[in-house]
């Protein structure tokens, strides 16, 4: 990363800013997701959780719209992504709508992919989100938005799909995390051969 990278400019662009609120909105939905919970306060975090996934969506887009792509955004999109989804997973272990040994599953794959992530910024390299790891997230969002969703007639249909969802988020998440070593393996070949 270069100081042009924490300008002004870069740091407060409009995807970066969607980000941000992202993670800003990560305490407010744990806060409504801790116990004893009420089924408007699922809902609330359910809507919650849909705009805050919406912004993921957007600054990307946005980004490469307008030009805009950073390191910064590089790096916290991702770590915003993980947050997020990793308070919900966690949040709901209390509340019996997911197992936590799943849950310890999911967020293993995540630190261990932050950490390579973090290895591979400490060698100046920037390891894009894969085309995997997209996918899983886009069926982890799909999977806690069902099972946050609280409507009494139709609970145990909404929970069932979303650990369908969950179940394919993980065997998406363990690709992906095999692609994100291959093209760190990739990369330090490539900038040791130069």
């Amino acid at each position: 990363m270069t100081p042009n990278d924490f300008s002004r400019k870069n740091l407060i662009n409009l995807p970066n800013v969607l980000t941000y609120l992202r993670i800003a909105a990560i305490p407010v939905i744990v806060v409504l997701l801790a116990p004893p919970t009420s089924k408007q306060s699922l809902n609330l975090a359910f809507f919650l959780y849909l705009l805050a996934s919406t912004t993921d969506y957007l600054d990307g887009i946005l980004a490469r719209r307008h030009n805009q792509v950073t390191s910064v955004g590089k790096l916290l999109d991702p770590l915003a992504d993980k947050l997020l989804t990793s308070a919900v997973l966690i949040m709901l272990i209390p509340l019996e709508g997911v197992q936590a040994w799943l849950v310890f599953l999911i967020l293993g794959r995540e630190i261990i992919i932050t950490g390579l992530r973090s290895i591979a910024a400490s060698r100046g390299l920037i390891l894009d989100a894969s085309p995997m790891g997209k996918r899983k997230m886009v069926s982890q969002s799909i999977a806690i938005g069902f099972l946050l969703l609280a409507v009494r007639s139709v609970e145990t249909t909404l929970h069932t799909i979303g650990m369908g969802f969950l179940w394919i988020s993980l065997v998406l998440s363990y690709w992906s995390a095999g692609d994100y070593f291959l093209a760190f393996h990739r990369e330090v070949k490539r900038t040791e051969e130069q």
